[in-house]
């Protein structure tokens, strides 16, 4: 049997239990070898005891569905209670707390793409200043021959989409085997640390990511707009190049 670990007893909602040391049976076996009276024989004297049914804790897959499963529950208690000698308890304190985590692991990831992004961009922005630097004798060659401002802008945009959406599937690429990569992980972990995997929360321990097939266009299309937005500066600083200074540098 799997260990199970305390509630946590926030509010009144729900009260802290601890579920270490319980047995569970299904109650069809349990009403077959025990019944619903127990008697105890002691000192010469029986005393018996009517076993009834405290409590029922139900697990469902998605937070999403404790609302509308509790309202179920209560319109089923009503029909076979007439009267009210039930309590339908729904922990909303761990609920909000769930969605709270999880907004603020939300703000969290984003703060990290974001700054990601910014930090890719600059560096894109910079390779292509560089670029702009090294080819100015090209550019200005270029400039000569009757190129205008519009073709070289373009000529540097196209060098950056190319820069970002080979960046782009590099990252694709990696997030498409990082499940593989992660049971690979766990495995050597395994392997030479089993008690410290033993010890870790079934949360991190089983942990498996999860690609979203949409958002692997999306990724891309952000890895390409982020390369089209940092790159317009140094092509829009090469197309303003004077072409007779340029044809001087050496």
């Amino acid at each position: 049997m799997l260990p199970r670990n305390a509630t946590a007893g926030i509010g009144g909602s729900i009260a802290a239990q601890d579920f270490a040391k319980d047995i569970y049976i299904p109650l069809n076996t349990f009403w077959q070898r025990i019944g619903d009276r127990v008697l105890f024989v002691q000192s010469g004297q029986r005393t018996g005891e009517e076993v009834e049914l405290s409590q029922i804790t139900f697990q469902l897959e998605s937070p999403n569905q404790v609302l509308a499963t509790a309202d179920a529950i209560r319109r089923t208690m009503q029909k076979l209670h007439t009267e009210k000698d039930y309590a339908v308890v729904v922990p909303l304190e761990l609920l909000e707390q769930a969605k709270t985590t999880r907004l603020m692991f939300m703000v969290f990831m984003g703060m990290i793409a974001a700054v990601t992004l910014i930090v890719g961009g600059i560096g894109i922005m910079n390779i292509m200043l560089a670029t702009v630097t090294e080819r100015t004798r090209e550019i200005g060659v270029r400039r000569a021959l009757g190129a205008k401002r519009k073709d070289i802008t373009r000529q540097f945009l196209a060098e950056t989409i190319v820069l970002s959406a080979i960046g782009g599937i590099a990252g694709i690429v990696g997030g498409l085997t990082c499940p593989t990569v992660m049971g690979w992980l766990r495995y050597v972990l395994q392997a030479w640390a089993p008690e410290a995997m033993n010890n870790l929360p079934d949360a991190i321990s089983n942990v498996t990511p999860v690609i979203v097939p949409w958002s692997i266009p999306l990724a891309f299309a952000i890895s390409v707009a982020v390369g089209i937005f940092f790159g317009l500066y140094p092509a829009s600083r090469a197309a303003r190049m004077d072409p007779i200074e340029a044809l001087r540098r050496e």
